[in-house]
């Protein structure tokens, strides 16, 4: 489903549009990128695709960072999950998912600004009087609904989704991989051992995140497991949390397509917060 968005992006959203909401140097850039990751449905997989996408289009950095970060567990759908899973607690774990997101793209702004992460260079100028509304209607009254635009846009939006699974297919393909022989080899009872209430706990969670590449759907499951095992609330977010703050996939795509700054400083700022947060959790609540 990302990577049919994606192309849907690619053939009929213009680069204008993109960086006229996700490339400003305001903060409302990085809460348009929340808001947008909230109005998404795809799992943590399919944001991968859709964030380049974006990138492609011409959203700056720091937005497709608090994109990533927000998407997986904040959009509306994984919401009713965790409500699901955890009742009213889940309403806190994407309360806390969203002010990482939004930290996060608010340090990104800065390392950006001081030169320390890398520029998109397909934001395009837009000027303050640019209307997508006016833009949009402009194009669609000029469209003509026939089969042979039909037959275009269909090829134009398969195009776009082909070039974009080139480009994430083979480091998710990987991140399956590395997840099976996880399931395969770790015991069961390591996890109700050693991913306590302690910071011990947090560590280990964090590692373990790492490491088992799960789509944000499967993981809401596994998350609850621990919290049911363990009743350690700030472990199921640490695990919930930090499979996108250092997951491999999602480095590797940012390395190749975004930057290696960008890659390198994700998990450098979004850990320390992951770890805050989860160590409040546990100790507040029981």
């Amino acid at each position: 489903m990302g990577l049919v968005l994606g192309g849907v992006i690619e053939y009929y959203i213009p680069k204008e549009y993109i960086s006229k909401v996700l490339s400003r140097k305001r903060p409302v850039t990085i809460f348009n990128a929340v808001f947008l990751g909230f109005l998404m449905s795809a799992c943590s997989h399919g944001i991968l695709a859709l964030s380049i996408q974006l990138h492609k289009k011409g959203a700056s950095n720091p937005a497709v960072v608090s994109f990533l970060l927000a998407s997986p567990w904040a959009n509306f759908p994984l919401t009713i999950m965790l409500v699901g899973f955890f009742g009213l607690k889940g309403i806190l774990i994407v309360f806390s998912a969203v002010i990482i997101a939004i930290n996060t793209g608010f340090i990104f702004m800065l390392l950006e600004n001081k030169g320390l992460i890398e520029k998109n260079k397909n934001i395009v100028a837009v000027s303050d009087d640019f209307s997508i509304t006016r833009d949009w209607l402009s194009r669609f009254r000029s469209y003509k609904f026939n089969l042979k635009n039909l037959s275009n846009d269909f090829k134009g939006i398969f195009s776009g989704a082909a070039s974009l699974a080139n480009m994430v297919l083979w480091w998710i393909l990987l991140g399956v991989l590395i997840a099976s022989l996880s399931g395969a080899y770790i015991p069961t009872h390591f996890f109700h051992r050693f991913m306590g209430p302690t910071l011990f706990g947090l560590l280990v969670t964090l590692c373990l995140a790492t490491v088992i590449e799960v789509c944000s759907e499967g993981s809401s499951p596994l998350a609850f497991e621990i919290y049911r095992q363990t009743n350690a609330l700030g472990n199921s977010f640490t695990f919930l949390m930090a499979g996108v703050a250092t997951d491999y996939t999602e480095i590797g795509l940012l390395w190749h397509n975004v930057g290696r700054r960008v890659a390198l400083w994700l998990p450098l700022v979004t850990v320390p917060q992951v770890i805050a947060i989860g160590y409040i959790l546990n100790k507040i609540i029981r």
